[in-house]
């Protein structure tokens, strides 16, 4: 069996494409979906979707969503 470090040292020989692959088996492990998470989670965004598109809320433009957050965290 491979000592951590080893596996490391392969794992990052890997090209980015077969690194992100693990990286995404692994923080699957450790946080697994959960089925009901994840439906109330589209309920909420098929609801937002359609309050977008009958113009009942406004979007704001995600470069001005980053520049608030950036000067809320940056104090």
């Amino acid at each position: 069996m491979l000592s951590t470090e080893k596996l490391i040292d392969e794992i990052l020989s890997l090209p980015i494409e077969e690194r992100a692959v693990i990286a995404d088996y692994l923080l699957k492990s450790m946080n697994p979906a959960d089925p009901e998470t994840d439906r109330k989670w589209l309920e909420v965004s098929k609801t937002r979707l359609k309050e977008l598109e009958s113009g009942e809320v406004e979007g704001i433009p995600g470069d001005e969503v980053f520049k608030k957050i950036w000067e809320r965290f940056s104090r």
